[in-house]
């Protein structure tokens, strides 16, 4: 017998693609630079922003803003609710494929 998935709790913050790609960049490092998330990703500054700022009204990630020099620097760090987030999307991901 099946079991039925309840699609509902798939986190619909972290399921799309650029804000994965984002959240598992920084699972192993905890914090980037934008530019360098940017380029990893292969999105536009504009893609990357809007994604990053969905991401911090969810409280997964926080954005600091500094100089390097005279240059703006940018980077993003992974909070503790966007970690536990990112393990309970692995988690309902598992269940949807039979894994639990």
């Amino acid at each position: 017998m099946s079991v039925q998935f309840d699609f509902h709790q798939i986190d619909e913050v972290i399921h799309g693609r650029v804000r994965l790609g984002v959240i598992a960049a920084l699972v192993a490092s905890g914090t980037a630079e934008f530019t360098g998330l940017r380029q990893r990703l292969e999105v536009t500054e504009g893609t990357l922003s809007v994604h990053l700022r969905k991401l911090e009204q969810a409280g997964y990630v926080t954005i600091e803003k500094t100089f390097k020099g005279r240059r703006p620097l940018t980077r993003i760090h992974l909070t503790e609710q966007g970690r536990a987030a990112f393990r309970s999307y692995l988690a309902t991901m598992e269940a949807l494929i039979g894994r639990q």
